[in-house]
């Protein structure tokens, strides 16, 4: 139940039978016309700008039109007051009935409240973190890690057929640069004394169980080969290990990937033929958009595989593109620009109708040349969507971080998750916008207090659950099934506190709707706080009046509505919060 839906439908029917027309004679256009909850709560339940947007088409005075409209609304039943506001605002207040319906919505349809079931599901391919398959999770992988998560979670809860992708770079010199890392810590294993690791090459720790399973496997075989034989075998299963790291570290986070894509898949010939980034080419030379041709130096700071050469280039800036862009290099080899095209038209192969890229802040520059390739591919069928993160600073008390760096030059990803918990780290990932700087402070985020965000909304959770746990032992005998609860008389909640709940509550599909069109999962943790936030403030208001509080032993009717509020503010916390991936503990200590 979407309360804010309905309503809109509302205000679009009655402007209907007002029966109104442009100066063309047809009826105006609706699609502008909405209803939301009004700046100050003292205004009214609802508001809308029905007036504001249509008066111009139509050629009336927005107040004008605004009281024909407030005549018509105020003959719905479950509007008590439709009231004309400044130079045309329309107010509404709204009886109690329709905020018992959303009560009761909600202790019907449980977790799902909110959420979106539509007959045709649209497919959506969320890829993230796709960092480099040379090493353990650092942290500036966590805030991408945590975005792509909770937006693909988001999205299947708004009725998306989602799937959840990692693009493995396993194609470049770096994957060369990790097997002869290893083949190093493999000397190592055998008893050599293999001194500072060189320039040019990993260092960490994490790949000295490399080396030793190497020396399990091929005893000291390998140092007898010449590096072209070695470095094959050596490579497949240095990339193995780091992919089993990869998942191990994501799994620490919470985030499991259903698809795993090899770079290396795209420059793979298929059953003798071409690969398919060879048949990509094919394909866009066929519609005309590769040619051969001479790029222009880039503006600033000229990057080193820029080559002043006729090459073979795509027409990226008919789409949309700074620039178009090279496919080529100059030994014949594809481009990493090449290979992405490829990914992407094996995306829309797939049938995916929004391919969804989150990438870094450094990867600035990628927006333009992917939505390029996106229009240029599917001929706009399937919509390209680039969202960055910008980077995490970590902090301790307000003070930048020092952490033991044990592998190698970076900050890991366990590192911090161990020390804190997922929790913690995936909500305050989502608790600002994610292209907005962040600090990630280890004391702040574990400490327990109203001031720590990710405590005070599974507090929130917390105190839901142990009041139901109370009202069990101090109600022996009383029927607290969801059952009984749904068939509460909710006409009892007449206080503020309580109907402030029920409002906010009603909000929740109108937020995931919004979160889900915009893809800012961060909405998901705002609203979530200020649900958290109402019921910590009507609790505090039950210690001062104790009439309000939501266990009355000598009001059983009473309790049980109460309780059935409880109840359904623990089902929209429960579901925002897996939204984002975090626990909803039963209860805190």
């Amino acid at each position: 139940m979407n309360i804010f839906a309905d309503f809109t439908q509302r205000v679009k029917k009655s402007l209907q039978e007002l029966d109104l027309k442009d100066s063309g004679g047809n009826t105006p256009d609706l699609s502008r016309v909405v209803v939301e909850a009004p700046r100050d709560p003292a205004h009214g339940d609802f508001a809308t700008n029905a007036a504001m947007v249509l008066a111009k088409p139509i050629g009336m005075k927005p107040r004008d039109l605004a009281e024909k409209l407030v005549e018509k609304l105020n003959e719905d039943p479950d509007v008590t007051e439709a009231t004309v506001a400044g130079p045309g605002f329309i107010n509404l207040r709204v009886a109690p009935v329709v905020w018992q319906r959303v009560l009761g919505s909600i202790l019907d349809l449980g977790q799902q409240f909110g959420s979106v079931e539509k007959l045709s599901a649209p497919k959506v391919n969320v890829e993230y973190v796709s960092a480099n398959p040379t090493g353990p999770m650092h942290v500036g992988h966590i805030r991408g890690a945590v975005v792509g998560d909770a937006l693909a979670n988001l999205l299947s809860f708004a009725g998306a057929d989602v799937v959840k992708e990692y693009y493995i770079n396993d194609a470049g010199s770096q994957i060369d640069t990790l097997a002869r890392s290893a083949f190093l810590r493999y000397r190592e294993a055998l008893g050599e004394d293999i001194g500072e690791i060189p320039s040019g090459l990993y260092p960490g720790d994490y790949l000295i169980p490399v080396g030793d399973k190497l020396k399990q496997e091929f005893g000291d075989t390998l140092v007898k080969k010449e590096e072209a034989e070695w470095l094959p075998l050596v490579k497949e299963r240095a990339m193995a290990a780091m992919l089993d790291l990869i998942r191990e570290d994501l799994s620490a986070l919470g985030v499991e990937h259903e698809i795993f894509f090899s770079e290396k898949s795209l420059h793979a010939r298929e059953n003798g033929n071409g690969s398919k980034i060879d048949h990509m080419l094919d394909g866009l030379r066929q519609k005309g958009l590769v040619y051969e041709g001479t790029l222009p130096p880039p503006k600033g700071q000229v990057p080193e595989d820029w080559e002043d050469r006729e090459q073979t280039l795509f027409r990226a800036s008919d789409f949309g593109d700074d620039t178009d862009r090279a496919l080529k290099k100059s030994d014949g080899s594809y481009t990493y620009f090449a290979a992405d095209v490829a990914y992407f038209q094996d995306k829309f192969e797939r049938d995916f109708q929004e391919a969804i890229y989150i990438l870094g802040a450094d990867h600035g520059g990628y927006a333009k040349r992917l939505q390029a390739v996106g229009k240029a591919v599917s001929d706009g069928k399937t919509d390209v969507i680039v969202r960055f993160c910008q980077l995490v600073k970590l902090m301790r008390d307000g003070e930048p971080v020092k952490m033991s760096k044990r592998s190698g030059d970076f900050i890991t990803l366990r590192e911090v998750v161990d020390e804190v918990g997922p929790d913690p780290v995936r909500f305050m990932m989502l608790f600002r916008k994610n292209d907005a700087p962040l600090d990630f402070d280890f004391k702040k985020v574990t400490e327990q207090s109203k001031d720590n965000p990710v405590f005070y909304v599974q507090y929130g959770y917390a105190r839901c659950r142990s009041v139901m746990r109370q009202a069990a032992e101090e109600l022996p005998g009383a029927d607290l099934s969801e059952v009984n609860l749904s068939a509460a008389d909710f006409t009892l909640l007449e206080d503020s506190g309580e109907l402030e709940l029920i409002s906010k509550m009603a909000e929740w599909p109108k937020v995931v709707g919004a979160a889900a069109e915009t893809h800012e999962p961060h909405r998901i943790a705002f609203y979530l706080h200020e649900l958290a936030s109402s019921l910590h403030g009507h609790w505090n208001r039950g210690k001062e009046m104790p009439h309000l509080r939501f266990i009355d032993a000598g009001n059983s009717k009473l309790t049980l509505a109460r309780l059935a509020l409880v109840r359904a503010i623990s089902l929209v916390l429960a579901s925002g919060l897996a939204i984002l991936g975090v626990n909803a503990p039963e209860e805190m200590r």
